[in-house]
């Protein structure tokens, strides 16, 4: 099959690999789209891969064109999206259901062989079928969904409270549409891009700050008289980390979605916000729960089918054909140039979609 293949530090090539080995309990996907993610450019960019060469990729959606002799579950024809984490199923946190939290697991795309690549093979348990109403495109984006529902999850939330999210981009949207789908009394969105801001108020926002301005915190927390009930950070960038304590109402959940990649530092006055208010701050570690996947997965499979979890073309920044992946990846370089996810697609799901634009 073909592949794009990292064969070291910012050089992908396409070529011809080995198809990935079929086993009892197995499944074989055709993989139509397969996004990019965040955690993907240091691997691309910073060395930062368990060992070469690798196919990246762990946000896809394709077909199922074959299935172990042990599956009974999924069907040669059904559309599904891949969850990515393979647990060890023994060690105590698997078996508390706290995959997520597993040490001996492995990872496709990134301990082992990813979705970049014209197949993929799976367990069926990492098979979620989705309805055939589901574009591929939304396919490809179950896995940020369900970690911004694993993140609404993480905090105790409960409907009727104010809701902030810090952070406009995939993730951040999602949480959006989460705690609007769950009960959220209000929902605020911050962020520095004016198109993201758009988005989150299409995507059903009573309020979109710009974090630029000056006096943005403020004019929020004067909305919610005086804080935010939930606090939501995804953008993994510190000053929306600290802005996150700035936010919280007395008494208030945070939690960040968000990985910082660099160090982030407090002032005894920021840091005292969250004595002085007692909140309670957690974090949110990918995206899984019992029964595996869990039901992160199951409801946005449900939710995105009867049209309760909403698609925005914005959500997709481009679309380009597996074989210039390595383009693709080399857009990231250049400040601004990526608003939206960028999507690898196989043929001819990337004429097919193309088509339509």
């Amino acid at each position: 099959m073909k592949a794009a293949v990292l064969v070291q530090n910012k050089q992908i090539e396409y070529k011809d690999i080995d198809l990935p080995q079929m086993q009892e309990d197995s499944v074989l996907v055709r993989v139509a789209a397969s996004g990019i993610c965040g955690s993907d450019l240091p691997r691309f960019y910073h060395n930062g891969v368990h060992f070469y060469p690798i196919v990246l990729g762990h946000e896809f959606s394709g077909e199922v064109v074959e299935v172990g002799a042990g599956v009974s579950r999924v069907r040669v024809g059904d559309r599904v999206s891949g969850a990515p984490l393979l647990p060890c199923m023994k060690c105590a946190d698997c078996q508390k259901g706290d995959y997520s939290l597993c040490k001996q697991y492995s990872f496709l795309g990134s301990r082992q062989q990813g979705s970049n690549a014209e197949y993929i093979v799976l367990p069926e348990r990492n098979a979620v079928v989705f309805d055939s109403s589901i574009s591929f495109e939304k396919g490809a984006m179950f896995e940020p969904s369900t970690v911004a529902l694993h993140g609404v999850l993480q905090c105790d939330y409960k409907g009727g409270g104010n809701v902030a999210i810090l952070g406009g981009g995939t993730i951040g949207i999602f949480t959006l549409q989460w705690a609007r789908l769950l009960g959220a009394k209000s929902v605020a969105v911050f962020d520095i891009s004016p198109e993201r801001l758009a988005l989150a108020k299409r995507m059903g926002a009573d309020a979109a700050f710009d974090t630029r301005e000056a006096g943005c915190v403020e004019t929020a927390r004067a909305s919610v008289h005086g804080g935010f009930d939930y606090v939501f950070e995804t953008a993994g960038v510190g000053a929306t980390m600290k802005m996150a304590y700035s936010l919280a109402a007395n008494k208030a959940h945070l939690c960040f979605i968000g990985t910082p990649h660099a160090d982030l530092t407090f002032t005894p006055a920021e840091w005292e916000n969250m004595n002085r208010k007692e909140f309670r701050l957690t974090g949110s570690w990918m995206s899984y729960s019992a029964p595996f996947p869990g039901r992160e997965w199951t409801m946005t499979a449900e939710y995105y089918a009867d049209g309760r979890l909403k698609f925005d073309e914005a959500f997709i920044g481009a679309r380009y054909p597996m074989e210039r992946a390595e383009e693709a990846f080399l857009l990231f370089e250049t400040p601004g140039a990526v608003n939206g996810k960028i999507l690898l697609m196989n043929e001819p799901y990337f004429t097919e979609a193309m088509r339509g634009k």
